[in-house]
């Protein structure tokens, strides 16, 4: 499923392929997912003219200003990096424009790009969402397909609109879903094969040897912004949707529970028979040291996190805290 079939693209006002000289691209992004494909644009034959990405932001708990990621490489490749707050300014358009780019490449940027703004690039904006559009559209298609259960996903090049992500498809790739896949791991498989996905995407698309294929709306899906409390637990749940959250909100917002008012994460568990007993009731197993009933079987926790500290095996918690174990844990 690695692309759709070859033709002349009929997207955008006309203009003719850019074949045989160096087309002037702009990269938009901000986070570690977007770092991989700004790589693999700055390895292509293309110029990368501009980068723009978020400002520095403050961040932890002593909240200081860092840069993202994409303005971190970009500055260590040596590329002119803009960090404008407000797209749709005059300004930031007449500062596009003076590019002169040929193609605009968006991954992950975090802001919606103005619909005049859409039109400055000669070729458009080519985006990288990682999921099968149209499902899981929105800004949290990883974590959504972990959720739900899937054992495929992947990634998708379109050509940007004004939608939220209903642009037309260029290409596709699948990625399995491995059982032991956090977010943060197929995040970063999903990152490097969108990479050279797109890295190909933009050669095509501006030699016109691609041609957008329209989504089918009828079987979109959307997926909402994971707040913090996403990742509070129900102990009311299934111990595989349990698992499964804890799979899908690492590293944010991580999945965690309460003890004594303590919040305590949960970072390593699988699905294990049952207990019988009321959810969220803590017992001990010799073999898999802390297993806590759920609405349906019950969860073996290998490690989590007590707060303020760092990340123990559930053995070495239970062994320094006994009433730990009998105890029961809110919903």
């Amino acid at each position: 499923m690695a692309g759709f079939a070859e033709g002349r693209a009929t997207w955008g006002r006309p203009c003719e392929p850019i074949i045989n000289s160096m087309a002037r691209v702009i990269f938009l992004g901000t986070p570690e997912f977007a770092v991989p494909s700004l790589e693999a644009i700055v390895g292509g034959p293309n110029e990368v003219v501009a980068v723009y990405t978020q400002k520095d932001r403050p961040s932890g708990r002593g909240r200081r200003v860092l840069e993202s990621p994409v303005k971190r490489r970009a500055g260590e490749l040596g590329l002119e990096v803009r960090t404008p707050e407000f797209l749709k300014r005059d300004s930031a358009l007449k500062e596009m424009a003076s590019l002169e780019p040929d193609v605009g490449v968006v991954v992950a940027y975090g802001k919606l790009i103005p619909k005049d703004m859409l039109e400055v690039p000669t070729k458009g904006f080519l985006n990288l969402h990682p999921s099968l559009l149209p499902k899981y559209r929105g800004p949290s298609p990883i974590p959504a397909a972990i959720l739900n259960g899937d054992e495929v996903t992947g990634v998708t090049v379109m050509v940007l609109d004004e939608g939220l992500d209903r642009g037309p498809i260029l290409a596709q790739e699948e990625e399995p879903i491995e059982a032991t896949d956090t977010g943060e791991t197929l995040g970063e498989r999903l990152a490097v094969r969108g990479a050279a996905l797109m890295r190909g995407t933009v050669e095509r698309w501006l030699a016109d040897e691609v041609a957008p294929q329209p989504q089918e709306n009828e079987a979109a899906t959307l997926t909402n912004l994971v707040d913090r409390e996403d990742g509070r637990i129900d102990w009311g749940q299934s111990a595989a949707e349990i698992w499964r959250q804890v799979r899908a909100f690492q590293p944010w917002p991580g999945s965690f529970t309460f003890w004594r008012g303590s919040r305590i994460e949960i970072l390593e568990a699988v699905p294990t028979g049952t207990t019988g007993a009321k959810p969220g009731t803590v017992t001990e197993d010799k073999q898999q040291a802390v297993v806590v009933a759920t609405g349906r079987g019950a969860l073996a926790v290998a490690v989590l996190r007590p707060e303020g500290k760092r990340a123990m095996a559930a053995k070495a918690f239970v062994a320094g805290r006994k009433d730990f174990v009998g105890s029961r844990l809110p919903s």
